[in-house]
């Protein structure tokens, strides 16, 4: 049976494609080397428009207000330049909100199109481009430390880790956010007060790595602007002891967070990943396999959320589980020696 894979490895070769929604223009260049905040290709904004009501400014008829007009169609503008008037003693005049270009003008009304910056798509964590990928991106490596996760809110950026959850499970407190992390990647343990996340908003963190969310506040981590990657899930759950243990290990190294929502499909899970030098060449990590005996694994589902384990049997057939339901399942043996049977769908391997 597939098994899904979540890496947990203290020195691997990490390889990612980057790449643009849409075709755009490829600015990075193979072997360059990058940092994370480094630009690897942009793309033109969706643009967007406003329409101004040039009569209703002017205090005239729409078939007046046309004979007042200062712009036509195609003309670039930008703010405060004039598009229509003066007109009457008090010298009304309509100015132009915003930079762009006339789309339109007619009826008594001028129709914008906004100038947009560009989308820039960032290289996301230090590496060096080793392929590139025409109109859409690059593939950059590197090796180091990689820890995946379950949830994140879609933002990518990169700091100096401090450690704040000197447990796996230490929930995390308003008051335990001071101004010394300001700026850094901060690891922490159960969140479920949402004054923590506002305080940590305010002190403009550069990522927030937490062992589980409830799940109440995931539309407060969604709205942040830093990442946040969830490692183990929603509820009080505290972090497997190989994440906290590789995590914890490299405080004051700087980590990259890309905290991409997990698209079971195509293999995409948020990580965290903390370049260090190697040694020689690396493999790099496979990204599925099949359930065999002996592989550690982390359970999915209650009662044992989070937990891990050692795949000791896997059955060859169906087997009846306790809730009457007939399942591939298999034998785990938990850290504290107890035996358990499990569907198979409830677990993952873990490397």
């Amino acid at each position: 049976m597939f098994a899904p894979v979540r890496h947990v490895l203290p020195l691997t070769t990490i390889r990612r494609e980057r790449l643009l929604a849409g075709a755009g223009r490829v600015v990075a260049r193979k072997g360059q080397k990058l940092n994370a905040a480094d630009v690897i290709a942009e793309a033109e904004s969706s643009p967007d428009y406003l329409l101004l009501d040039v009569a209703r400014g002017l205090g005239v008829a729409k078939n007046r207000a046309d004979t007042y007009m200062q712009v036509k169609s195609g003309d670039e503008v930008v703010e405060g330049d004039l598009i229509a008037g003066p007109v009457g003693s008090f010298k009304r005049v309509v100015r132009t909100p915003r930079t762009g270009r006339v789309a339109a003008v007619g009826g008594g009304q001028v129709f914008l199109k906004l100038a947009t910056t560009p989308f820039e798509l960032r290289a996301g964590f230090p590496g060096i481009v080793v392929e590139l990928v025409s109109e859409r991106g690059a593939v950059i490596e590197t090796t180091g430390a990689l820890v995946q996760g379950v949830w994140g809110n879609g933002r990518i950026d990169c700091g100096l880790l401090s450690v704040l959850a000197k447990a796996p499970g230490e929930p995390l407190l308003p008051g335990n956010l001071d101004v010394g992390l300001r700026g850094s990647v901060v690891l922490a343990g159960h969140c479920a007060a949402r004054e923590a996340l506002a305080a940590a908003a305010e002190l403009s963190l550069r990522g927030l790595i937490l062992a589980s969310l409830a799940a109440a506040l995931i539309p407060t981590a969604q709205q942040v602007s830093f990442p946040v990657i969830v490692v183990e899930g929603f509820g009080e759950l505290e972090m497997n002891p190989a994440a906290y243990q590789l995590l914890s290990t490299n405080e004051k190294r700087e980590v990259a967070l890309n905290a991409e929502p997990w698209d079971r499909f195509h293999g995409q899970r948020p990580e965290i990943i903390i370049p260090l030098p190697a040694p020689g060449e690396l493999p790099t990590p496979r990204e599925a396999a099949v359930f065999e005996a002996d592989q550690q694994v982390r359970i999915l589902r209650m009662p044992h959320a989070g937990k891990l384990g050692r795949l000791v049997e896997v059955s060859p057939a169906p087997t009846l589980l306790s809730n009457g339901l007939e399942a591939r399942a298999g034998v785990v043996r938990l850290e504290n020696g107890e035996n358990v049977l499990l569907p198979l769908a409830n677990l993952e391997v873990q490397e």
